[in-house]
């Protein structure tokens, strides 16, 4: 399935005894169990796809802790004789196989792990063995003073190590962190500098003068878009950074900005930019 291990919008289109026939993607069915169905048909609504304990496709309204394609720091639950098991945040907790753990799973312990689909059985688990999906080498097209979301990963003599954007490594040097970081903690930063290797130095404070940027992006995409914007502070960190080129965080920041100044109104679903802005 196209969607499996993300969240997507789905159409309910029939009851069963079990709960309710889902449309996804193009023409594909799923089922939403009783406890997660909307009150009527021809609903849409926002759902996550997994697989069911027979290896079926099933959706759910829960939220969990990562997706496919993302780093969490996840807590182990308990063990089989598969590998451990991980609390995301749904119904059915998220298997980490013994091969995919870089050292043995203690229950009460919690890891950073990569949420992926195994290539032997198509199920979503849990690696802690990140460094393979972290390619350095790789061409990224990050720049200086892009908002960016940040993963802790470790500590190493210039700092901290950071997963940026689910896709790269970063540095923190320590003598710039004003604060307590710990392992695991998600926060949001800046690109400071791009090495000439392509590796990325970090900052977390963005300054005034980021904020401005950002505050000017959301403008100018308002004015190329009939004055309207289909984001909000709930909405997807994708979208936000496919229309704006910012992290979640820094939308949320400059958007209070705005609003404040009367620069815009916020509507159900969206934003608005105000007419005075406009003249």
């Amino acid at each position: 399935m196209k969607n499996l291990g993300q969240t997507c919008n789905a159409r309910v289109l029939r009851e069963v005894s079990m709960g309710a026939i889902l449309e996804v993607g193009e023409g594909d069915e799923v089922l939403l169990p009783t406890k997660f169905c909307p009150d009527y048909l021809g609903d849409e609504i926002e759902v996550f796809l997994y697989l069911d304990s027979q290896g079926l496709p099933v959706a759910t309204t829960q939220t969990p802790k990562a997706e496919v394609g993302q780093f969490a720091y996840l807590e182990a639950i308990d063990n089989s004789d598969f590998g451990t098991f991980l609390d995301w945040g749904l119904d059915k907790d998220l298997l980490a196989p013994f091969g995919e753990q870089h050292r043995p799973m203690v229950t009460g312990n919690s890891y950073l792990v990569y949420v992926h689909i195994s290539k032997a059985d198509g199920r979503i688990i849990a690696s802690s063995k990140i460094d393979k999906f972290l390619d350095d080498e790789r061409p990224h097209d990050f720049r200086v003073g892009q908002a960016v979301e940040l993963i802790i990963a470790n500590s190493t003599e210039l700092g901290f190590k950071a997963i940026v954007n689910n896709s790269h490594w970063g540095v923190l040097y320590k003598n710039e962190v004003k604060e307590r970081l710990s392992f695991g903690q998600s926060k949001s930063g800046f690109i400071k500098y791009i090495r000439p290797d392509g590796k990325l130095d970090l900052t977390l404070q963005g300054g005034q003068e980021t904020r401005d940027k950002n505050a000017k992006a959301i403008v100018s995409y308002l004015q190329k878009n009939n004055k309207y914007a289909p984001l909000h502070d709930k909405s997807e960190p994708e979208l936000i950074r496919q229309l704006l080129g910012m992290s979640k965080a820094a939308f949320k920041k400059s958007l209070g900005g705005l609003y404040k100044r009367r620069i815009i109104a916020l509507e159900d679903g969206g934003i608005r930019l105000l007419e005075a802005e406009d003249e």
